[in-house]
Order: C-alpha cells, then sequence, then structure tokens
C-alpha cells in the first residue's frame, strides 16, 4: 500500500490492558481489526457505493492524485482538460527525457504551468503546432491512452490491428492513437463502462474513466495493487477446458519487500501474480494482476503461505488449494530501535508483531507500510508481557520474491 500505516494506538491499547492483568478480548479484537481497504480514501457525495470506478477514485484519492471539489463532491462524469490531466501525471515519477519548451498559450503565471512543463519534459503529452498546448482544452480518451503509453514507454507485441480487433469502433481510433492504444490494451490500461468492446477514442474523457485508465496504469508499472473490476479490458481470452496440474510452481510478488510476523501469529495476506500464467501453446491460463489470497500460518518451527483463493481482475473468485515451503528465517529484535526500524523498512507486519516490537523497544510511531490483522486478544496479549519481561523477541522475517513460489497441492481447472 502506498499509504503508512502506524501501530501507535493499537500497542498503546494493548500496553495497557497486558500491564492490567485481565484483559477483555472483545475490545481487543476490535482494536486490532484490519482497516477497511479504502478507510484512508475520501469519501464523495455523488460517489456512491457500488459505482463502477468508484475503488479507482478512491484509490487515488487517498494519494493525492486527484481531489474533489468543496461541495463535497467528484463529479465523475465531468470532463477533463489537458492541463488537469497533466497535473494527475504527478503520480509517476518518471525521468525527464527532453527539454522543456514554452508554449505560447500557456501565460505566466497560469497554474498548470509546472504540470504541463513536467509531462512534456517527461515524455507524456506533447503539443500542437503553432507551438500550442491547448491547456483548457478536454482531453479525448485516445488522447489519455496515448499519453500513458508513450510516457511508460509501452508497446504492443501482438501486431496492432489483430489487438485493435477487439473494439467494434475500431475504424474511429486516430492513425497517431493506433500503436499506443494497442500497447494500453496488452497492458490493461484500458478501462469500458459499460461496454468492453466500445472504445470511444474521440469521446471526451470523463473524471471517472481518466481515473480508472491512470490506476491501471500504475498497476501496469507495479506502483499499485490491483483493483477488481469487470470494465478493465482484457483481449486475450481466459483458456476454457484447461487443468494446471498439481505441482506445478506458480510464482508470486508483493507490494513490499518482506513481512514480519511472530512465530505463533497466523495473518492474513493477498499475493499478486505479475506475469500472465500460460501454457505451452500460449494459451492464457491466469491472467496478470489476479491474486492469491490465504494466510501464513505457523508450520514447525517456522511459517508456510496457505492459498484460500484466486481472485481474477474482474473480481471472479474461485478455491485455489497451493501452499509456500516453510519459512524459518529469524530475526532478534532489542530495545536498538534502529535495529526494529531496518528490519520493518518497506515491510508490511503482523499485528501480533506490531505489539511486540513496540513493547521490546519501547517506541510505539515506528512507521510501516501496511499492518496485518493477526492471532487472536489471549494469545497477542501473552506475546506482550513476555516479551517486555524478556527484553527481546525474535520474528520471522518473509521475503515474498525469494521465499513464496507457490506449488499446487491440486490439479487447478482454469476459469474462462
Amino acid at each position: 500500500m502506498a499509504n503508512v500505516k502506524r501501530w501507535q494506538a493499537t500497542a498503546a491499547l494493548l500496553l495497557t490492558l497486558s500491564t492490567q492483568g485481565a484483559i477483555a478480548a472483545p475490545a481487543l479484537v476490535a482494536v486490532l481489526a484490519p482497516e477497511p481497504a479504502y478507510a484512508q480514501a475520501r469519501s464523495f457525495s455523488d460517489v456512491p457505493s457500488g459505482h463502477w470506478a468508484g475503488g479507482f477514485i478512491d484509490a487515488l484519492a487517498a494519494r493525492g492524485v486527484i481531489s474533489g471539489f468543496p461541495d463535497g463532491s467528484f463529479r465523475p462524469e465531468a470532463p477533463v482538460t489537458r492541463a488537469q490531466f497533466a497535473s494527475m501525471l504527478s503520480a509517476f515519477n518518471k525521468a525527464r527525457v527532453r527539454n522543456a519548451v514554452n508554449f505560447s498559450d500557456v501565460p505566466v503565471g497560469y497554474w498548470g504551468t509546472n504540470a504541463i512543463r513536467n509531462a512534456y519534459e517527461t515524455g507524456f503529452m506533447s503539443g500542437y503546432p503553432g507551438n500550442r498546448f491547448q491547456p483548457e482544452q478536454f482531453i479525448p480518451r485516445e488522447q489519455v491512452l496515448v499519453a500513458l503509453a508513450n510516457g511508460l514507454g509501452k508497446s504492443a507485441k501482438a501486431p496492432v490491428s489483430q489487438v485493435l480487433g477487439y473494439y467494434s469502433d475500431e475504424f474511429a481510433v486516430s492513425d497517431f492513437a493506433r500503436a499506443p492504444i494497442a500497447a494500453a490494451t496488452e497492458d490493461r490500461m484500458v478501462v469500458n463502462y459499460p461496454n468492453l468492446n466500445l472504445l470511444n477514442p474521440t469521446r471526451n474523457a470523463t473524471r471517472a474513466e481518466v481515473a480508472a485508465m491512470l490506476y491501471q496504469a500504475l498497476v501496469s508499472e507495479g506502483q499499485a495493487g490491483t483493483i477488481a473490476s469487470s470494465y478493465i479490458v482484457s483481449p486475450t481470452p481466459i483458456a476454457s477446458s484447461y487443468k494446471i496440474p498439481a505441482g506445478t510452481v506458480i510464482p508470486v510478488s508483493y507490494e513490499q519487500d518482506r513481512i514480519v510476523l511472530m512465530p505463533e501469529e497466523t495473518v492474513p495476506v493477498a499475493f499478486d501474480l505479475r506475469t500472465n500464467i500460460t501454457a505451452q501453446d500460449g494459451q492464457l491460463l491466469i491472467p496478470a494482476n489476479s491474486k492469491v489470497i490465504g494466510e501464513l500460518r505457523p508450520n514447525g518451527n517456522g511459517t508456510r503461505f496457505v492459498a484460500q483463493e484466486l481472485l481474477y481482475p474482474d473480481g471472479k473468485r474461485v478455491p485455489f488449494s497451493a501452499t509456500s515451503q516453510t519459512i524459518v528465517e529469524r530475526q532478534s529484535i532489542g530495545r536498538d530501535n534502529n535495529s526494529a526500524r531496518e528490519i520493518l523498512r518497506n515491510a508490511a507486519i503482523g499485528s501480533g508483531a506490531a505489539a511486540v516490537i513496540a513493547g521490546v523497544t519501547g517506541d510505539r510511531t515506528i512507521e510501516v507500510e501496511e499492518v496485518l490483522a493477526g492471532t487472536g486478544a489471549g494469545l497477542l496479549a501473552s506475546l506482550v508481557q513476555r516479551v517486555i519481561n524478556r527484553g527481546s523477541a525474535e520474528v520471522i522475517v518473509v521475503e515474498p520474491e525469494t521465499d513464496l513460489n507457490l506449488t499446487l497441492n491440486s490439479d487447478f481447472s482454469v476459469v474462462p
């Protein structure tokens, strides 16, 4: 997750309760309950629950990439100007690829000058003949996709005409936009609501559409987690009547560098599939940006991941039985805050480990990327009291990129 979370309140209450003897388990469980997926997102009065782009809008708002209006609205159907879109491209931290130009129609002191300069220098956007940028012109959907594909250096692998043949209105795509839109399509950056096959390339993009496509571009760069949506275009159909045999190894990834938990702790976690899983003949079996959902559970003297479900990018969930090897690597946490901070840099942490480390170090404000809800109140309270008395604790450190290749326990029937 992009938003840094603190365990300060959780650790403080847990430490207080554990030093008072009896613990009210229901109250403790409530404190340690995981935050909703968009707990830090804005709430817009005109983006109701279930809005097709609500997840994309909330996620970008939480990142500070987009914002609403003073009256609390977002206006999802409103068009977007080229200057406004240039401002949204601040979501990407790309190096400069060319020198800035002074556009004749961007006056000195214009609010979007810096954003326009950055969008041009990084290769996302260009101007028009006559050294004009047309900052107040509404941006068409095809220009949004061209900007994202060009700025991120995307190129189509399959023939352009073959990819664009997915769209019923391929004929309406401008010549300059064909190759970039094919690339954006292959990288799942195109979001079409309500008809997946209708691109509407020359229609002005709405704020909701821009939010969806911009977020998908972040996903394609590995800078954001997937959001389930049935409106993300995937031109490669998933194979039907195919079984992936038991024993197949499935590689997974995670947003953080490591996961830290207590040996006794069970934590729910979801891992990403960053690339397509394909058969030898090229059939798509499991699409990239799917998620494997399960738990890290104690196993012997270590922990291992036990998968329970596969979440497809379109929101479909199916049972998925797979496990990782047992991870036994441990690190000792003492009263030295610096060692704790080093272990926790760019880490997710189980809530039990969070409370224990806070108890050992006395520091309840150490920052981590994500807190994962851990095991029950009785175990956590016992752990905290034990480490307070001992002054040190051992934690298990899981490094997903090297520790978590999953092995299928049984044949998996592909779901088209």
